[in-house]
């Protein structure tokens, strides 16, 4: 999970390979979660969080705000 000054310095390219890596992670949490075997639910929901913001500053690239 990255904190709010790591968010604020991600280039475009590392917000690319973070959302793939954490949308990957997503589905294994999910094939985890469906068979029973996740220890912690809410790491779903901190991934699915980050995955937001990564998209965000994608958006936010794409308008030139960034």
């Amino acid at each position: 999970m990255l904190s709010k000054t790591e968010l604020k310095e991600v280039t475009r390219e590392e917000a690319i390979i973070k959302l793939r890596d954490n949308q990957e992670a997503l589905m294994n949490l999910r094939f985890q979660h469906a068979l029973q075997q996740l220890d912690n639910p809410l790491k779903i929901k901190k991934v699915k969080k980050e995955i937001a913001q990564l998209k965000t500053i994608l958006r936010e690239y794409e308008m030139g705000n960034r």
